[in-house]
C-alpha cells in the first residue's frame, strides 16, 4: 500500500507499508523549482519536474509530473503524465494524460486516455489510438482458449 506523507518529507517521497508494520521511504526522481535544464531528459523512474525544463524528455515505461512550478518546452514522451504546471511541445504517452484544474498544455497529446479538468488550458489536437486488450487480459483469454481443446480444434489463426 502506498501512501503521500505529507508530515514527513518533501512532495518526492513516498512511503510504502509492506503489511507487516514496516514503512519503507522511497525517493522519487525530482527537478526543483530552481533548475533549468536545455536539453536531452531520459530515466527509468518517475520524475517530477517544477523546474524548467527545454528539449526532449524519454520517459518512456513511467510517469512525468510536472508541478505546479513546472515549465516544460519540449517533445515529451511518458508512460503516463500528470499536469499541474505548463507544457509546450507535444505529449505521447502510452497509457494516460491527466491534465489538472492549474495544468496547462500548448501542444499535440497522442495517447489512448485523455483527462482535461474544469479549469484547465488546453490548445492543440488530440489522437486517441485504440488500446488492445491490456496483456493481462489477452494472457487470461490465451489461457482459457487453450483449456477448452474443442475450441483450439475450430480456431483459425490468422
Amino acid at each position: 500500500m502506498r501512501s503521500n506523507a505529507s508530515s514527513a518529507g518533501t512532495m518526492n517521497e513516498e512511503w510504502t507499508h509492506n503489511g507487516k508494520g514496516v514503512v519503507i521511504n522511497e525517493q522519487r526522481a525530482g527537478i526543483g523549482k530552481s533548475i533549468v535544464i536545455n536539453g536531452e531528459l531520459s530515466g527509468g523512474e518517475d520524475l517530477t519536474i517544477e523546474g524548467t525544463v527545454e528539449g526532449k524528455i524519454e520517459l518512456r515505461d513511467h510517469v512525468l509530473t510536472v508541478g505546479s512550478n513546472g515549465r516544460i518546452k519540449a517533445e515529451v514522451a511518458a508512460k503516463s503524465f500528470v499536469v499541474f504546471g505548463q507544457v509546450v511541445g507535444n505529449l505521447t504517452a502510452t497509457e494516460k494524460v491527466d491534465i489538472k484544474e492549474t495544468g496547462s498544455v500548448e501542444g499535440d497529446i497522442t495517447a489512448p486516455r485523455l483527462a482535461i479538468a474544469d479549469g484547465s488550458h488546453f490548445r492543440g489536437s488530440v489522437e486517441m489510438p485504440r488500446v488492445d486488450k491490456p496483456r493481462e487480459a489477452q494472457a487470461a483469454w490465451n489461457r482459457d482458449l487453450s483449456r477448452d481443446s474443442s475450441l483450439n480444434n475450430d480456431l483459425v489463426r490468422v
